[in-house]
């Protein structure tokens, strides 16, 4: 008989990467609950330049972590961003939690009922990132202070400024230390750098201005036939991944012209233009603040709903590798630049 105060405990994070201050919350939660349910948020997204390692690789680093005795206490799962459905984001993780739990009872042969259970969410309240604390109020929160040296942004600088590998050995625990020095010899990671140094020149240039710079996108969705149009990004950031058609808003034009405008130039698609601006049937303007890494960026996106029938023709040009139309169904938020998987599901709930 256990004489812990939780059965189970939940601790949410990115861990890009797994640090030390991570690793003192996670041997918290061990001695204070049976079993540790960790989170790994931002999964099934591209690597970029703050979400650098894959879930997989981050639950590895995870595990190397634990003492042999600890591997079976603790269960690592995936979740992924909801950027702008913040009740889709709650009710993935409340699913994914009593998924572990029913799954974890199942093994142990107890199968007891959820409300005997004693489960807590583990965290520092005073952490901006820690929002979510407050969101799960049928858990108990477990105050846990993380070690205000180590943060994970300051690695990644370290990592892609490529400063002394040493400056991060104090900050990691050593196999996660070691497999970083791993994937500092991959080419995933030298596109990183290269990526690295495009976002931080590209803020050196506005560094001069009286005011912080706010940028003006458009962007459209453009739906046909349980299909959505999409384009190949030709430039960094982001080189290689779908993005919608769209791009930046010209001095002299109104926003859903320059709509138009992006989404003809980079797609060529053979519809008129008076057809795409009837089939305008929703606007909404997406303002996340962290939505971009070049800089606050927001974006007015149009859904252009066509009747059903043949898929127009399209073709990549301008600022566009390619362009093509992709089902419904093969719509994968890890393959999409910036937050354009969330714009998409915001308006076709394709989840």
């Amino acid at each position: 008989m256990s004489n812990k105060k939780y059965d189970y405990l939940v601790f949410i994070g990115r861990f890009a990467p797994c640090h030390v201050g991570h690793q003192q919350v996670i041997t918290a939660a061990l001695e204070q609950a049976n079993n540790v349910i960790i989170l790994v948020g931002s999964s099934y997204r591209p690597r970029t330049i703050k979400n650098p390692w894959t879930y997989h690789e981050r639950a590895s680093m995870i595990r190397s972590t634990l003492s042999p005795g600890d591997h079976s206490r603790v269960d690592i799962c995936p979740i992924r961003d909801y950027m702008y459905n913040d009740d889709a984001w709650i009710n993935q993780v409340q699913f994914t939690v009593n998924a572990s739990i029913f799954s974890n009872e199942c093994r142990s042969g107890t199968l007891r009922d959820a409300k005997d259970l004693k489960i807590g969410l583990i965290g520092h309240e005073k952490d901006k990132s820690s929002f979510y604390l407050r969101l799960f109020p049928q858990w108990a929160h477990v105050e846990h202070d993380m070690n205000e040296v180590v943060h994970a942004t300051d690695i990644r600088s370290i990592l892609f400024q490529q400063k002394n590998p040493l400056y991060l050995k104090g900050l990691l625990p050593k196999p996660i230390f070691d497999s970083i020095g791993d994937f500092n010899k991959t080419s995933e990671f030298a596109e990183l750098v290269t990526e690295y140094n495009f976002i931080e020149q590209y803020k050196e240039m506005w560094k001069a201005a009286p005011y912080a710079p706010f940028f003006v996108t458009v962007d459209t969705i453009v739906v046909q036939s349980g299909h959505v149009l999409v384009v190949v990004r030709d430039a960094a950031p982001g080189a290689g991944l779908f993005a919608l058609p769209g791009g930046f808003l010209e001095q002299s034009e109104y926003i859903e012209c320059a709509a138009l405008r992006e989404l003809k130039e980079e797609t060529k698609i053979d519809v008129p233009v008076k057809v795409l601006r009837g089939s305008i049937t929703k606007s909404h303007v997406f303002d996340h603040p962290l939505r971009s890494l070049r800089g606050r960026t927001i974006t007015h996106a149009f859904l252009i709903e066509l009747p059903p029938g043949p898929l127009p023709k399209v073709k990549g040009s301008d600022d566009a590798r390619s362009a093509t139309w992709i089902p419904f169904n093969e719509l994968r938020s890890e393959d999409f630049f910036e937050d354009h998987w969330d714009v998409i599901n915001f308006f076709v709930n394709i989840t």
